[in-house]
């Protein structure tokens, strides 16, 4: 993964990405010096929280394009364009806390039966992403630590998440990835 240098310089980007777009309606300029580990392409999520409340979250959850291309490029997503949300008002940017979660590749979990996924998943450690069919759902390592989810609860969220049925991980047609995530707040 990365160094926590280079995740809070994340952290402080996608911030200074947002604050300039308020200001000036533009997107800002990739800075010239950097940490370099942050070309690696990595799957990165920006979370918007206000008042411990979800006030947007976007990213990437496949190592697609350099660290900080995605910071950059999904904080203004985050901020302006998550379609459960309103855009963030400059009135309400300081209000907002920050979190920038850095993403392991997802690797698939093979089972011989359902049951083994609640071994093979390890709260606060592990994010999801399930599919079936052309649903997906993902849900940070976070989010299941933030809610207090058993391992079961977990899986069932993720899949609502991808608009199936709470059950559809049992599903030998849904395939169930983990991952593990850097996060930065």
């Amino acid at each position: 993964m990365i160094s926590d240098r280079a995740g809070y310089y994340l952290l402080d980007l996608a911030r200074e990405c947002i604050r300039y777009f308020l200001e000036t309606g533009k997107h800002k300029v990739k800075p010239e010096m950097y940490p370099l580990e942050l070309d690696e392409d990595l799957g990165v999520f920006v979370t918007l929280n206000k008042k411990s409340n979800l006030r947007g979250c976007i990213g990437y959850a496949e190592p697609i394009k350099p660290a900080i291309d995605a910071t950059m490029e999904v904080a203004l997503a985050a901020a302006f364009n998550d379609p459960r949300f309103p855009q963030v008002t400059e009135e309400e940017f300081e209000n907002l806390d920050f979190e920038v979660t850095v993403l392991t590749k997802p690797e698939i979990i093979e089972v011989a039966h359902y049951q083994q996924y609640l071994d093979e998943i390890e709260i606060g450690r592990d994010g999801l992403i399930i599919q079936k069919g052309y649903a997906r759902g993902l849900l940070l390592p976070q989010v299941a630590v933030e809610n207090a989810f058993t391992t079961e609860e977990f899986l069932e969220h993720t899949c609502m998440k991808a608009g199936i049925s709470a059950d559809s991980w049992m599903d030998a047609s849904c395939d169930v990835y983990k991952f593990q995530g850097q996060i930065f707040k």
